[in-house]
Parts: C-alpha cells; structure tokens; sequence
C-alpha cells in the first residue's frame, strides 16, 4: 500500500525558511499545491492525503505566510515576482521539474508566473477560484484594492484594514456556503492569528498593492494558453463573492477544451467540497499524465 503520510518540512531558500507539506513518492507525477490570502498549506491540509496514493504532492506556505519567515517590509521586498521566484527555487531545490499545479487565489498569480517561465515544466493546471481574466473580479469587493493601489494613503489604507481582520477572514471562508457549519472555526482562527504577527500587516498592504501587477500579467497567460494547449480544471465555487463564477467561464477563450465545473460552495471550496474537488482533480489529472 503507497503511504499517504504527510511529511512537514522546512528548506533555507535565498536565506530564509521555507514550510512545505510533503506527501506521496517522488517516482510519482508531482502536484504543487499553492495557497491563497490570508491561509497557507494548512488549507490543503485534508486534501493532500487524498491525493497523495496518486501523485507526489508538495505544498509550500509563501515567505509571509503560515510557517515560513516573514521578514518585515524592510528587509523583503514583497511582490507577486519576488514570490514566485522563492516558488520557483524551492521546486529546483527540490529536484522539481516537471508538475502540475493547483492553484486558489494568491495561488494563481505566483502559478501563472511559473508557467510562463518555464512552460515546459507544468503539464496540467488546476484552477480553484484562482483568478486569470478581468471577468472574475467582483466589483464590491476589488474597488477598495483598485482604490489603494492607485493612492495608497491613509484614507484608502484605513478603508483596506479590516480585510486583516479576523471577521474578514472569517466572512471569506463562510460566505457562499450552503451549510457554514461545516467550515471549521479553527481555518479563520488559523490564519487571523498569523496575519495579526507584528509588521504582517505591512506585508500584506504591500501585496494588496501590488496585486495589479496579476492583471497587467493576463494577456501573456492567454497567450500560454493559447500556444501551449496545456489541460485545464477549473473547479470552482459558484457563490465565490471575489472571484465569481465568470472567472472560470473566461478560460473557455483561451484554454484548449478547459474543463469547467460550478460546485455550490464559495472561495475556500475545499472547507465545504473537498471530496467532490478531490475527485475531478484526481480524474482529470489521471487522464493527463502522460504529457509530464
């Protein structure tokens, strides 16, 4: 029997200390789970094992982000590229290669840009509630970010901080849920107490604000699209009240035969849906090994 154990490791990656969940062989096809705002791997944290008997899996917690160093904005020059870079050499690291990825939310940016640098390597992309397209942002939501990224003053600033909060954070776990009872307290309690650590707050504000640069990045991940034909899932929370249903719909554009499937559940799918996410990513996944 193949070992589903979870193996909860650290790495020193360009100086700092990196977390990442490991699970799985490594003869196996490799899947790297990347996490979203506010959360970290812990999110995957009962996904994993379900996938595990199949492919190698590695999920890592962003610099910032659940155990890995969060150095101050002194120190680190936070960015979706300064992100996507410590991704990318933890996975050579690694002796990472070839893999497909899963990405939600903060997830899709730093996977969009793994692709693109190295387009050979990623054989299948999973999407969940993982942004590419203009058409997925939910106004309400993105204005107060559009706001701040174009005058990050204190009157912006103060209108950003309660997404720091842990009423936020709980109303981003819950909201969409058909039964929010089924979504752990201890998710939201989780991450709120990591995101409260002195000088987080300044980390994040710093990604709220650089969260344009993902958009600006679109058309060239269309193009990829386009031109690479990789397989794609996009599974997705159709209640998700920051990126919205339409989001998923857009890959129909640019993706090769996208597949594209609605669950009634919100952003953090996987609190309220794991099971059937766990299912359509281990079948589709299934089917496209061979191209790694």
């Amino acid at each position: 029997m193949i070992s589903t154990q979870t193996h909860h490791r650290f790495a020193e990656v360009d100086g700092h200390t990196i977390f990442y969940r490991e699970a799985g062989s490594p003869q196996a096809p490799t899947l790297v789970l990347l996490h979203g705002y506010p959360t970290s791997s812990f999110m995957f944290r009962e996904l994993i094992p379900r996938l595990a008997a199949r492919f190698h899996v590695i999920a890592p917690d962003q610099l910032g982000f659940g155990l890995s160093d969060a150095p101050g904005v002194e120190e680190f020059a936070y960015s979706f590229d300064a992100l996507a870079d410590l991704t990318a050499r933890l996975l050579d690291q690694l002796g990472v290669d070839s893999y497909a990825i899963y990405v939600q939310d903060y997830g899709a940016p730093i996977g969009w840009r793994l692709a693109l640098r190295e387009p050979a390597q990623v054989w299948a992309i999973v999407s969940q509630n993982g942004n590419a397209y203009e058409d997925g942002f939910v106004d309400d939501f993105w204005q107060g970010i559009w706001d701040y990224t174009d005058d990050p003053g204190p009157d912006n600033e103060a209108a950003l901080r309660p997404a720091l909060g842990a009423d936020l954070i709980r109303w981003q776990y819950v909201h969409g849920v058909p039964d929010p009872s089924v979504v752990s307290p201890d998710t939201w309690l989780h991450d709120a107490a990591l995101i409260a650590r002195p000088g987080n707050d300044l980390i994040q504000l710093r990604l709220f604000r650089d969260y344009v640069s993902n958009v600006r990045l679109y058309p060239r991940f269309h193009q990829y699209l386009r031109t690479s034909r990789v397989p794609v899932l996009a599974v997705w929370g159709r209640n998700d009240e920051i990126f919205g249903p339409a989001g998923a719909e857009a890959f129909r554009r640019d993706a090769h035969e996208p597949e594209i499937h609605l669950l009634d559940g919100g952003h953090f799918l996987l609190e309220s849906a794991q099971a059937e996410v766990a299912e359509l990513m281990t079948d589709f996944l299934e089917r496209r090994t061979e191209l790694r």
